[in-house]
């Protein structure tokens, strides 16, 4: 009996355990996932500041000033963004200020320089200021100590720019797992040499390494594994000494006369099944004693195929194994644009195109799982329940969305 695509799902979950944590610097931290909270090490603001150009008064000698009677005051220095030295406000005076610059001790208020005839030596000052007006004080925003990013948390520019703000130069991060990602199969050769007769361009191994960095792990790519046996185990025995997390096939669990991966594993950890799912019906999963017990998960070798698997097992188990909040692609509701017929017993993920206005969505291509063309046009994957034989127009479905 064909194994649950949950079942699967479990199945490869369990083989990644979670990776430890690494300081990197800031520069190298977009997309990874928090692996300790942030702590900050200065306020938000650090010191009083000027929150617009301007000048820095005391507000009560301004009292009564107006466009009709301004007050004029001394100018006695200039006070721009980054100085250290910055003088105390002497009473019946003023300091021009920048945006951003500390608040000199003694000033309560700053007057935007609209208000003002911007002189430099001595200002006409046509409004009277609220205490406190136009300052940042310190720690508004953060105060020393505060949290400010929390264990899980994926870091985007607002996060880096915070963790830059509090004074972190690097952040400790969830390791990326390093997944070595092969393709087995005579007929293969590389793009750009000529083709002979049977052969076929190598496309899951390089369609395979960017899903792995997409899902935010670290892909090497194996191209050309040898279809024999012991040669096949050597290469990989060699490698995984290194250091990988996943070793990542497609091609050679079928059937057929010919079937590397599956004669190669067959015996040593990983179990080769068929799940209820199409495309994506045979796959393989598990550890590999006589190989340091790294975790395998063979993927079927035609190109959908392959791909659709990738999303359904190995991208949730890559993101999980990192600590990512939101493992699983995100998923919507949509219409169908049109009937679809699904072999009873298996779970179809259908390509799509997702209509936002309408809120439908419609079939790009066929469902065979050698489509390649029609994959690369996909928005989405819809799903087609095992339950399912027929689904009329205008009919709900699952959409999983591929461009998070």
């Amino acid at each position: 009996m064909p194994r649950s695509v949950e079942e699967h799902r479990s199945v490869v979950a369990a083989l990644l355990r979670p990776t430890a944590h690494e300081d990197v610097p800031l520069a190298q931290a977009r997309g990874r996932v928090l692996a300790v909270d942030v702590v900050a090490a200065v306020s938000l603001p650090s010191f009083d500041n000027s929150a617009m150009d301007g000048y820095a008064v005391r507000a009560a000698e301004l009292a009564g000033a107006s466009e009709g009677s301004p007050v004029e005051l001394p100018v006695t220095t200039d006070i721009p963004a980054g100085r250290t030295d910055v003088p105390v406000l002497e009473p019946g005076t003023t300091h021009r200020i920048m945006t951003g610059a500390p608040l000199p001790p003694g000033a309560d208020a700053v007057v935007q320089v609209e208000l003002t005839d911007g002189g430099v030596d001595r200002v006409r000052i046509s409004a009277q200021p609220e205490v406190g007006a136009f300052l940042r004080h310190v720690g508004e925003d953060v105060t020393a100590g505060d949290v400010v990013l929390t264990a899980g948390t994926v870091l985007h520019a607002a996060q880096i720019g915070v963790a830059a703000a509090v004074g972190s130069a690097t952040v400790p991060v969830r390791r990326r797992p390093v997944v070595l990602v092969l393709s087995t199969g005579s007929e293969l050769v590389a793009p750009g040499t000529p083709l002979r007769p049977g052969q076929i361009y190598e496309s899951n191994g390089p369609m395979l390494a960017a899903a792995v960095e997409d899902a935010g792990g670290v892909a090497e790519l194996l191209r050309f594994v040898p279809d024999d046996v012991e040669e096949f185990l050597g290469v990989l025995r060699d490698r995984v000494k290194e250091g990988v997390d996943l070793v990542l096939t497609s091609g050679g669990v079928s059937a057929g006369a010919y079937e590397v991966v599956k004669d190669a594993f067959t015996g040593r950890g990983v179990e080769f099944v068929k799940v209820a799912m199409q495309p994506g019906g045979p796959q393989g999963a598990g550890s590999v004693v006589d190989l340091d017990g790294v975790a395998v998960v063979t993927l079927p070798g035609n190109p959908v195929s392959s791909q659709v698997s990738f999303e359904v097992f190995v991208r949730p188990a890559l993101r999980a194994a990192m600590g990512h909040p939101h493992p699983e692609r995100p998923v919507v509701t949509a219409t169908l644009g049109e009937r679809v017929s699904s072999p009873a017993g298996r779970r179809q993920f259908r390509r799509g195109v997702l209509d936002a206005v309408t809120g439908s969505v419609r079939e790009v291509g066929s469902s065979a799982s050698h489509m390649l063309g029609s994959l690369a046009l996909a928005e989405c994957l819809f799903v087609v329940p095992e339950d399912v034989t027929e689904l009329d127009a205008g009919a709900a479905v699952d959409v999983w969305l591929l461009d998070d």
